[in-house]
């Protein structure tokens, strides 16, 4: 039962939900960008994308450590540094 409560909470805290919607938001875009890479016929714009996928897998690897630090904080007993 108490992993219920854990996750029950989860689902209502805005931060967990915030970081959710931005890692699903940057997943979105990263595919966009792989699509235009794959079928652009213009190489500027595939170039673009090659940019822009760069740059979004920083973010969606910074989202995810947000995430791995909150689900650890979540557990109990969990340790601070």
């Amino acid at each position: 039962m108490g992993g219920e409560d854990v996750d029950a909470t989860r689902e209502a805290d805005p931060a967990w939900l915030a970081l959710h919607a931005e890692r699903e938001a940057l997943e979105r875009a990263l595919t966009l960008a792989q699509a235009r890479q794959k079928f652009s016929s213009d190489p500027q714009t595939a170039a673009g994308a090659r940019r822009d996928e760069a740059e979004l897998l920083v973010s969606l690897d910074r989202v995810l450590t947000l995430i791995r630090a909150a689900e650890y904080r979540r557990r109990p007993n969990a340790r601070r540094w």
